[in-house]
């Protein structure tokens, strides 16, 4: 069995690399276990665009990151023991703090979070209709 305590310091610690986006993010929900992030875009179909989040889950903690799905070429730069992590597309799972794993994740977050929150890809998600999405 997953000890807890273990788990509430990796959501603490993966919750922290989202931190320097908050202003720029809307918080669907925030608890001290997780977090649910979607930015203020707002796409064709009138729903917002799904930033990332962290959940924690009985076996491991994720860590949730849409950039990754959407810029697949992020993936390539990743060392293989962080691509061990993922499952699916954009979600990296987690059951012990890593710093080294948690620094690298904090770096593609922050080079995801550019290429997701451009003057481009909004463009290309909203049809053009920038306004004061970003």
């Amino acid at each position: 069995m997953a000890d807890k305590k273990e788990f509430n310091a990796v959501a603490r610690q993966l919750k922290s690399i989202f931190k320097p986006y908050l202003k720029k993010l809307d918080v669907v929900s925030e608890s001290e276990t997780g977090i649910y992030l979607d930015t203020n875009v707002i796409m064709k179909n009138k729903h917002p665009i799904f930033f990332g989040g962290v959940r924690t889950g009985k076996a491991y903690v994720s860590f949730h990151l849409m950039a990754l799905y959407c810029f697949p070429e992020l993936t390539k730069a990743m060392s293989p023991a962080l691509k061990k992590r993922m499952q699916g597309k954009a979600c990296l799972n987690f059951t012990t703090v890593d710093k080294d794993l948690f620094r690298e994740l904090k770096a593609l977050t922050k080079l995801g979070a550019a290429k997701f929150l451009s003057k481009e890809f909004v463009r290309t998600v909203t049809g053009g209709d920038i306004k004061e999405a970003i």
